[in-house]
C-alpha cells in the first residue's frame, strides 16, 4: 500500500497496552520506518545501572547529566519484523527488557537533561515523515503535528497480564501481583511528572484495545492512517 504522501504517525499511551506491537505492524503495512522511543528511554536507564549512576533507586542526576554524552543510542534491524537497540555499538536489546530496567525507567525519563537529548533525537530521525514512532510524549512533545495521533489505553488488569505472559515467554521470573504494581507505579509517574507527561492531546484518536486483539487493532489503526494520507 504506498500514497504519494508520507505522514508522521505518533502512537502514545499507558505501559503494556500493545502500543509497540501496533506500531511495528503499522509501519511494516505502510513501509515506513519504526521508532521505539521507550527503548531508548531503557538504554539510557541500563547504562545508568551499569555505572552506578543509581543506587537503592536513587538517581545521581549531576553524574547522569555528564554521562549523556558518553552515550550514543541507536537501532540497527534483526529481520524484516524487529529491531534492536544498540549502546554504544553493544546490542542490549534483550537486557532492557527486564524487571531492573523496567523498574527505573520511569525515573530516568522525568529527567530534564536526559527528556531533551532523547526528543532532539528522536526529531532528527523523523523530521521526513514516514515514521512510526511509539511512547509517552510523541504527539504532545515531539511531534506536536504529527499528522496522526493515536492513544492507546486498555484496563490495568488486561495490561498486567499482558506483561505477565510476555515476560513469562521470554524466561524472566516475575509474578502477576510484581508486574500489576510495576505498571501502575509506571502509570503514575508517568502521568504525573512536571516534563512532557504523558497526556491525550486533544486531536488524538483513541483506541482502548481491552477487548480487541491485535488484528482487530491495527485494522482499525490502518483505517486511519488511510484517511490521513489521503
Amino acid at each position: 500500500m504506498h500514497s504519494s504522501k508520507k505522514i508522521t504517525i505518533a502512537v502514545d499511551g499507558f505501559s503494556s497496552c500493545g502500543k509497540s506491537t501496533l506500531a511495528k505492524a503499522l509501519a511494516k503495512e505502510l513501509g515506513y520506518t519504526f521508532i521505539d522511543s521507550g527503548a531508548m528511554y531503557r538504554g539510557i536507564a541500563l547504562y545508568c545501572l551499569r555505572n552506578e549512576l543509581i543506587a537503592d533507586g536513587f538517581l545521581d542526576e549531576a553524574g547522569i547529566g555528564v554521562a549523556l554524552n558518553s552515550i550514543e543510542l541507536s537501532f540497527h534491524s534483526v529481520d524484516k519484523e524487529n529491531q534492536a537497540l544498540l549502546l554504544n555499538g553493544e546490542d542490549v536489546e534483550q537486557e532492557i527488557r527486564s524487571p531492573k530496567v523496567a523498574a527505573i525507567v520511569s525515573k530516568i525519563a522525568t529527567l530534564p537533561a536526559v527528556r531533551k537529548k532523547l526528543v532532539d533525537e528522536q526529531r532528527k530521525m523523523g523530521q521526513n515523515g514516514g515514521i512510526v514512532m511509539d511512547g509517552r510524549d510523541i504527539g504532545s512533545v515531539v511531534f506536536p503535528n504529527a499528522e496522526l495521533k493515536l492513544f492507546i489505553t486498555a484496563d490495568p488488569d488486561v495490561r498486567a497480564q499482558r506483561r505477565y505472559d510476555e515476560l513469562q515467554s521470554k524466561g524472566i521470573k516475575s509474578t502477576l501481583e510484581e508486574v500489576k504494581k510495576n505498571l501502575l507505579e509506571r502509570d503514575h509517574i508517568d502521568s504525573t511528572r512536571t516534563i512532557s507527561p504523558l497526556i491525550q492531546t486533544d486531536d488524538a484518536v483513541v483506541i482502548d484495545n481491552s477487548n480487541l486483539n491485535r488484528e482487530e487493532q491495527l485494522k482499525l489503526a490502518l483505517e486511519y492512517a488511510k484517511e490521513r494520507m489521503n
